[in-house]
């Protein structure tokens, strides 16, 4: 099994997008009005409007309720993300901090107050355990960003989706 996307549900898709290409400098691809992804080499960002929870059962997901989930980018320097995040106004929850398990992390909520987590492995045993977990990411000799591995599963996938949102008149 391989997680591949993770999903935000929002009232205000345009916003939070925006926002996500700020803080990731990753372009969103949009698929609808209702619905773009973040793709990354290891995980998709995918942002969509409410108005699609009525394709997964009503009242399946709630926009700016979470308060469980943290969204994690491993980036290179922590640090420097916070100073480049500070003149955006973003809602830092914690500065840079080593935390036990040998990560240096940055806390910040997004408009619609979901937790993110840049962090950077900073100790030996964090940079093993992190480089060793990316190693997961390998399917067939390439990894995600290389273009093997399943993508064309996930691009069947996004169509699929593409495809019923339209037809459901939502």
């Amino acid at each position: 099994m391989n997680l591949v996307s993770l999903r935000v549900i929002t009232d205000d898709v345009a916003r939070l997008v925006a926002f996500y290409e700020q803080v990731t400098a990753v372009a969103a691809t949009w698929a609808t009005p209702d619905f773009a992804e973040l793709v990354t080499p290891s995980c998709t960002l995918a942002v969509a409007s409410s108005r699609t929870v009525a394709l997964f059962g009503a009242d399946s997901a709630r926009p700016a309720a979470n308060r469980t989930v943290i969204i994690e980018f491993r980036v290179a320097d922590v640090d420097a993300e916070y100073r480049r995040l500070m003149p955006l106004g973003c809602e830092f929850v914690q500065q840079p901090t080593t935390m036990p398990w040998g990560n240096r992390s940055l806390l910040f909520r997004d408009p619609d107050g979901n937790l993110i987590n840049f962090f950077t492995p900073v100790t030996p045993d964090a940079v093993r355990r992190q480089d060793r977990q990316g190693g997961q990411d390998r399917q067939g000799g390439q990894d995600r960003q290389g273009g093997a591995g399943g993508e064309g599963g996930d691009e069947s996938r996004r169509s699929h989706e593409a495809q019923q949102y339209r037809s459901s008149g939502v």
